[in-house]
């Protein structure tokens, strides 16, 4: 008697949500349904055209923005569908632990009641209402605050540029870019809507791209996004103010997995020409970190030329003496230096069968058993490669010149404003599998000494779909060198590098200190002086 009426029950309650979906559906159509009457147009409408061809280009820019507005609302249906389906889940797992259990389980008629829509409306309204959007909130100090991102239809200026990007741009990412457009639209909506007609203060009026003023826009990472749009009003001095928010849903579980990564070797591939001193401090990280603390590596020296390539071998063979660690690879090329030719041939060189995880490492990087671990977390042969974004080190004989003698170099490796920066314009370090360095085609071998070989292959894998993980590492680090650009690179070349060579050396407030030394030096004379006078 129990399973007919449980069955019974779930036949009601599928083809009661069936029915709902189907009315929701069709009430958000016609309650979206633009109005004939409207004149809106799309972003690009140039207007005031009399002629044939004016009035053909304002009917094809009118049927793309219908074309646009069809596709928002496909869209929204399709996310209203996908809801539907997950609460039609949850009710058949319902379902079926009532019937594992015999029993009929609380609180099920929760899962098929008419105001589960409400539900949502209820947590998208807390979202703004806890948002600072309709009233300030208080906040600890002035570095709490979160800065507006001004835009127009055409530009973005912003605070936050890091250093590839400027204060004022275009939106370079499509999403950035047709989320900025969307909300325009959204607003001549809005605007152009029967809504704007009901108030009988205003007058009757439609809107266009050509009224869009400014907008400014800031993200509250757990709230959502808020935009306020300026449009221009009746008169000189009038003026039509927008707000939109777009809330952010609740945290949802997208997978749970164990990863184990006992058995992931990493084969760390270092081009090297001459540099011997260098190379002694490299060892002497590669020896501690990878030797005795990790064990799952190996080394692979490629070395172009014959020039000091003794002390090399000298250095991997007391390492081994002293160590009994044998997983090294030294390759000699009798070729000019070039980066991406070392690494190419470094990765080809594996010769066994397992898919080794390669690094693509420089010798003047430091890095620790947290980067090792993320290398081989954040990367998946056919799925994802790493590009971490290291943290280069200023010139110590700058940053330390108040001390006798500067700390060690495992003293210097601190993140901080005045130590160093984010490398967020480099992408030679990378941690990627060996069959998806060999799929990608490899770097191009045309290149020739510094610079560029590895923004190609990040452009390949960018183009391909792949995921790429860029992200700051806390475990990476640029050893400060002295940066000599040669007089026989191309000009482009030469600028790039000596871009990085100004970057590298102090921050902007140290720079400024030695720009204006004697100027500082006399302030500093006059002022003991005074002191001495009184």
């Amino acid at each position: 008697m129990f399973k007919r009426w449980l069955l019974a029950l779930s036949a009601r309650v599928g083809l009661t949500v069936l029915g709902l979906g189907c009315c929701l559906s069709l009430f958000y159509l016609l309650a979206c349904k633009p109005t004939s009457h409207s004149s809106q147009q799309f972003l690009l409408w140039s207007g005031g055209a009399t002629s044939k061809e004016g009035y053909m280009a304002l009917l094809q820019e009118r049927e793309d923005s219908h074309r646009h507005y069809i596709n928002s609302l496909t869209k929204q249906i399709a996310q209203l569908k996908e809801a539907l389906q997950e609460r039609t889940q949850q009710l058949q797992e319902s379902l079926e632990k009532a019937k594992t259990r015999g029993i009929f389980p609380q609180g099920l008629e929760s899962l098929h009641r008419t105001p589960t829509q409400t539900d949502l409306k209820d947590f998208l309204r807390s979202q703004l209402n806890q948002a600072e959007v309709n009233s300030g909130v208080k906040l600890p100090s002035e570095y709490a605050v979160i800065p507006f991102d001004t835009f127009t239809l055409r530009r973005v200026y912003q605070l936050e540029t890091g250093l590839t990007r400027h204060p004022e741009e275009r939106p370079v990412r499509p999403d950035r870019r047709d989320e900025l457009i969307s909300t325009v639209e959204t607003a001549l909506h809005v605007l152009n809507g029967p809504q704007q007609h009901t108030d009988n203060t205003r007058q009757k009026r439609t809107y266009s791209p050509s009224d869009f003023i400014e907008g400014l826009t800031r993200t509250e990472r757990d709230r959502g996004t808020v935009y306020e749009l300026m449009f221009k009003g009746a008169g000189p001095q009038d003026f039509t103010q927008l707000v939109l928010f777009r809330p952010f849903g609740p945290v949802m579980k997208v997978k749970s997995e164990s990863v184990d990564t006992r058995s992931v070797l990493i084969n760390i591939i270092v081009p090297l020409s001459k540099r011997p001193d260098a190379f002694r401090q490299f060892i002497k990280n590669f020896r501690e970190v990878c030797i005795r603390l990790d064990g799952r590596v190996h080394l692979t020296v490629v070395y172009f030329g014959r020039d000091q390539i003794d002390q090399v071998k000298a250095m991997l063979d007391q390492t081994t003496r002293e160590t009994r660690f044998r997983s090294f690879t030294l390759i000699q090329l009798n070729e000019e230096f070039s980066r991406g030719r070392g690494l190419e041939v470094g990765s080809r060189a594996w010769r066994r069968s397992q898919n080794v995880l390669l690094f693509f490492c420089d010798v003047d990087i430091h890095f620790t058993t947290d980067f090792l671990t993320s290398c081989r977390l954040n990367a998946e042969p056919g799925k994802k490669v790493y590009y971490p974004v290291l943290f280069s080190q200023y010139n110590p004989s700058i940053i330390y010149s108040n001390e006798t003698l500067p700390p060690s170099i495992q003293q210097q490796l601190v993140i901080k404003k005045e130590t160093g920066f984010w490398r967020d314009f480099g992408f030679g370090m990378t941690c990627q599998y060996r069959s998806d360095f060999l799929n990608i085609g490899g770097f191009d071998r045309n290149i020739k000494g510094w610079g560029l070989e590895d923004v190609h292959l990040y452009r390949k894998y960018l183009h391909s779909k792949l995921m790429v993980i860029r992200s700051p590492s806390r475990g990476l680090f640029h050893l400060w060198h002295e940066k000599n650009c040669a007089d026989e690179l191309p000009p482009d070349k030469y600028k790039m590098c000596m871009q990085t060579k100004a970057m590298s050396e102090a921050s902007h407030g140290q720079l400024g200190e030695l720009l204006f030394k004697q100027e500082i030096e006399v302030h500093l004379s006059s002022q003991k002086q005074m002191n001495r006078g009184a």
